[in-house]
C-alpha cells in the first residue's frame, strides 16, 4: 500500500504539518527525505529498512558512499542529499547561537557541540569563544589528538582567545570512547586554563565533555 493510501492523520507529510516535525518517528522523517520509496516498498519501509540495515540514525550519516549504495534505491544522489541536510543542521544551530547567551541556552550549546564533536574518533579539543554578551563569536577546534588523549597548550588557547577579541569562553572535548565523565587530567587542564586565561582578563565559563548522546558539564558538577 503507498502512502497515498494511508489515513490522513497517518501520512508523515501532514503529520508533519498538523503536529509538528517532533512528533515524527526516524523512519518518517527518513521517508520525507526519501519522498518516494521503490517497487513493493512505500517511503516509510524504505526507511525502515535503511534504519535497520545501519543500525541508527547515527550510524546511516556515518556511513560512507559505497556503503550507504549497497542499499537499494540509494545512490549518489541521495547520500548528497543526505549530508546536505545535516550540514544544513549544523549551520542553522550555529545561526542561532550566535544570536543567543550561551549561558541561559545550555541545551543548545549541549546540541551545537554533540552535532560539532561527537563523531571523532580521535580526541580533539575545542572553543566556543564568547564576547561580552556570552553571544558566540567563533568555534574553532585547535587541537587534535590520539584515540585517547589531546595535547592541550594554553598559551595557544590564550591566543587564539586573543584573536578572537573574546570576553569569555567555553571549553570543549570529546570522549571516543562514548562515556563523557570527566577526569582527573580533565579537572587538571581545565583549572590550568582558567589561570592562563584569568591573566588576560578572560573567563572560562565551562568546560563540556561530548560523549555519545551526552555531554557532561564542569560548571553543572562543581569542578570549576
Amino acid at each position: 500500500m503507498s502512502i497515498s493510501d494511508w489515513p490522513e492523520t497517518e501520512r508523515p507529510r501532514e503529520k508533519l504539518l498538523n503536529k509538528g516535525a517532533g512528533s515524527l518517528s526516524d523512519a518518517e522523517l527518513l521517508a520525507i527525505f526519501l519522498r518516494t520509496g521503490t517497487a513493493g516498498f512505500s517511503a516509510v519501509d524504505l526507511a525502515r529498512e535503511l534504519l535497520t540495515h545501519f543500525g541508527s540514525l547515527r550510524k546511516l550519516f556515518d556511513a560512507n558512499l559505497n556503503t550507504f549504495s549497497q542499499v537499494k534505491g540509494m545512490g549518489q544522489a541521495k547520500y548528497c542529499q543526505l549530508h546536505a541536510t545535516l550540514e544544513l543542521a549544523r549551520r542553522h544551530l550555529a545561526e542561532t547561537m550566535e544570536q543567543q547567551d550561551a549561558l541561559t541556552s545550555p541545551k543548545l550549546t549541549r546540541q551545537y557541540l554533540q552535532l560539532h564533536l561527537r563523531d571523532y574518533k580521535k580526541e580533539v579539543f575545542a572553543c566556543l569563544f564568547l564576547d561580552n554578551r556570552h553571544r558566540v563569536i567563533a568555534f574553532d577546534i585547535l587541537f587534535q589528538g590520539t584515540i585517547n588523549s589531546a595535547t592541550v597548550y594554553p598559551r595557544e588557547v590564550v591566543k587564539s582567545a586573543l584573536h578572537r577579541n573574546a570576553a569569555a569562553l567555553i571549553l570543549a572535548h570529546n570522549h571516543p570512547s562514548g562515556n563523557p565523565e570527566p577526569s582527573q587530567a580533565d579537572i587538571r587542564l581545565t583549572e590550568r586554563l582558567k589561570e592562563a586565561l584569568a591573566l588576560v582578563d578572560i573567563r572560562v565559563l565551562d568546560h563540556m565533555i561530548v560523549g555519545d548522546g551526552q555531554t557532561v558539564s564542569l560548571a553543572e558538577r562543581g569542578l570549576m
